[in-house]
């Protein structure tokens, strides 16, 4: 019952949210505004950043924004195919705000940075990501590949310890933490995809929310809302404990967490990982 329900539910809302647009902007098209895509790594901070993207509905004509992201792996683990991924990503209306967890390879990369277009990426801290990953897996999603071996580990100090290494035995694949950033230098790495760090959207709030409304601006695109208004209401849509995947919220955790075996570990697998990224001068954290 409860599946029908919810099957029900999504199945009505782009028709109420699409009506609420009309009644809100008092138009029927939505073709105005620059296409706008939300993309970010897991556990780096995507549910954030779409509260964000949905607070621009409010600002700006949009209907809404897609309720559902487009992966790059499935929830059972298989690897989409390049064509399915680039398929869903044209498959977004204009005036419907789309976010992800999408690869910068070459199509996708050409596709979401075309001129007129507005992509953004938000990463976030390695350390923090480890800690996030490793709560989620073990204590919040039954279904994550990694759930029952991290259960099957004596205490939170291994699977730490799995989570930085990766592993590929018994059926069980997950790449290092450095091999997990290999992705993220390949958005930073585009120049019209304007990258944000999580720790920013939480500790440099107004100033990241407005180069955000300015990336928009850069299009040639007004936005109606007075800026003062409008950084208002994005603040407002920002509610964390509203996301399923919601724990902590913080930045910095790692530091309850890490300890010196683990820092150790962290930086034979990663290398400078944490300098290139810019979150340390150098290795001697």
């Amino acid at each position: 019952m409860f599946m029908v329900l919810k099957n029900i539910r999504s199945a009505i809302r782009p028709y109420a949210k699409t009506a609420q647009a009309i009644i809100r902007w008092k138009r029927f098209s939505f073709h105005v505004a620059p296409p706008i895509f939300g993309n970010s790594k897991p556990k780096s901070g995507s549910h954030l950043l779409s509260q964000i993207l949905g607070g621009f509905t409010q600002i700006m004509p949009y209907q809404y924004v897609e309720a559902e992201p487009i992966r790059t792996i499935e929830k059972n683990g298989r690897r989409r195919t390049q064509a399915e991924i680039l398929r869903d990503l044209k498959r977004i209306p204009r005036g419907i705000i789309g976010w992800g967890y999408v690869d910068a390879t070459a199509e996708n990369a050409a596709f979401l940075t075309q001129a007129g277009r507005v992509t953004y990426f938000i990463y976030r801290d390695p350390r923090d990501l480890l800690i996030s990953q490793v709560f989620f897996a073990t204590d919040m999603h039954e279904e994550h590949g990694m759930h029952d071996f991290y259960n099957s580990l004596p205490d939170f100090n291994e699977r730490l310890k799995v989570a930085i290494t990766g592993i590929d035995r018994d059926g069980l694949k997950m790449v290092s933490v450095k091999q997990r950033y290999e992705g993220v230098f390949g958005w930073l790495a585009q120049k019209n995809a304007m990258c944000l760090r999580f720790e920013d959207l939480i500790n440099n709030r107004d100033a990241t929310l407005n180069k955000m409304l300015d990336e928009v601006e850069k299009t040639g695109y007004q936005i109606p809302t007075p800026r003062e208004k409008s950084l208002a209401i994005l603040i407002e849509a920002i509610q964390p404990k509203k996301s399923h995947t919601f724990r902590a919220g913080a930045t910095g955790s790692w530091k309850k967490y890490f300890t010196e075996e683990h820092k150790k570990l962290f930086k034979d697998v990663a290398g400078d990982l944490l300098v290139r990224l810019g979150y340390e001068k150098d290795n001697g954290w």
